[in-house]
């Protein structure tokens, strides 16, 4: 069974921005006290992410040429652990992007119990797209853009 399987539909909060991606939690993942380890969190974040872009043909598959959008870079990782997760199992990742811009962005994220209820990690991280031969920022390309903005958090 797939931890997808296990985020049914009606039982998942509606979210008032950004997208719920679920995650598995495994025994290997957690630290000697058996809590997940602090590095595992933003693993988890980036398959979460990896899995929304790929769904929307973002994808790298080795050569940095054709990658396109998947050319980028973290420039900060931000984040703040709320509670322990002491148990394997689903889970989920609320992801959501915070800013837009030109060829970097600003996501948000996390990391909570497969409905979405409980928060134990959040935070946020900068990236930059990069031009694969002159390693410089470049634009991200317009369907990246459109993908993004569905996840644009509302302004408060």
């Amino acid at each position: 069974m797939t931890a997808e399987a296990t985020l049914v539909p009606d039982l998942v909060p509606a979210l008032s921005y950004g997208r719920l991606m679920p995650v598995t939690v495994h025994f290997d993942d957690l630290d000697a006290l058996g809590m997940l380890h602090n590095a595992r969190y933003p693993l988890l974040v980036e398959r979460a992410w990896a899995e929304f872009w790929e769904g929307h043909g973002i994808r790298f598959d080795g050569d940095w040429a054709s990658a396109g959008d998947a050319c980028n870079v973290v420039k900060e990782l931000l984040i703040g652990y709320e509670a322990p997760v002491t148990r394997t199992g689903p889970y989920a990742v609320h992801l959501w992007l915070e800013r837009l811009g030109t060829t970097g962005l600003t996501y948000g994220f996390r990391f909570c119990s497969a409905d979405g209820v409980t928060t134990y990690a959040r935070g946020t991280r900068v990236l930059v797209r990069l031009d694969a031969e002159t390693l410089r920022p470049t634009p991200w390309s317009e369907g990246f853009r459109a993908a993004g903005r569905e996840l644009l958090r509302p302004q408060d």
